[in-house]
């Protein structure tokens, strides 16, 4: 906390009145000299009267100057008050940021090697997982405990950004069954865009077969469209061999997304 600031929790948090004429002062400040109490009293949850006697007190201890015609100007004394305990909640904002939410702030994380607690290690992506290990890396962040090679670790006080490079989508169009479905399908060439892969989906009977009959069972079929892009946002190259007529919306969602994908017509000319 900063020297010379008062705790806020024991300076204005826990005094609703002191809150309400923190509030009330920076409204004036904002809308002076022209305040109308109305809209004050709306963003509050108070009554307008409730306001206006707040307004009343304040202006008694000089924090508000008051004219004839019914404006009001917060004075010098005001704004040291408002300033002093703006103070005192960011000072308050940046210990729950930086010393409490960080502490309990825990990466899950896959240990490359077995590690110990206090370790500093580095995080990383890698084929979708992330992963920890005693290895310089550009996220880097502490272990909390004890672990295994292979089981997951905690880790905290991450900093650094984690290196992270998207999947290409490789959409691969099959016909419906009215056109030969899977019969109708180029299958070497189905077999070298999944040889360079490392996730393989369809969508529609027609590509599970067409997949199939090139050797290779799908790895994801219900809820394919989403699983693709989640294992392509975790920077897994895909590819997704769809029925032509999910073609098009499958495109539009890859385009609202901005994921890269190649577009592999695999009919039979």
């Amino acid at each position: 906390m900063t020297q010379g600031v008062k705790d806020p929790l024991t300076s204005i948090l826990r005094n609703k009145r002191e809150v309400s004429r923190f509030q009330i002062l920076a409204e004036i400040a904002e809308h002076q000299p022209a305040v109308r109490q109305q809209e004050i009293a709306d963003k509050l949850g108070v009554t307008p009267q409730a306001v206006s006697e707040y307004i009343r007190e304040l202006a008694e201890e000089g924090m508000v100057s008051a004219s004839r015609r019914g404006n009001y100007e917060v004075t010098k004394a005001g704004v040291e008050w408002v300033l002093a305990h703006a103070e005192s909640l960011e000072s308050y904002a940046r210990h729950i940021r930086r010393d409490i939410i960080q502490q309990v702030s825990i990466w899950t994380a896959i240990a490359a090697e077995n590690l110990k607690a206090g370790d500093e290690v580095g995080v990383y992506m890698q084929d979708g997982f992330l992963y920890a290990a005693k290895k310089p890396a550009a996220a880097t962040g502490s272990v909390m405990a004890d672990t295994m090679k292979g089981t997951e670790a905690g880790v905290a006080h991450l900093s650094g950004i984690i290196e992270h490079h998207e999947g290409t989508i490789h959409v691969c169009k099959v016909p419906r069954i009215q056109y030969g479905g899977s019969r109708n399908v180029q299958k070497e060439q189905i077999r070298e865009i999944i040889a360079h892969t490392g996730l393989v989906a369809a969508v529609g009977l027609e590509a599970y077969v067409a997949l199939n009959t090139a050797g290779r069972k799908p790895d994801m079929f219900f809820g394919a469209r989403e699983g693709v892009i989640e294992a392509a946002f975790h920077g897994i190259d895909c590819a997704i061999v769809i029925v032509d007529e999910e073609f098009t919306d499958l495109i539009k969602r890859l385009d609202g997304v901005k994921l890269a994908y190649v577009i592999h017509d695999l009919i039979v000319p």
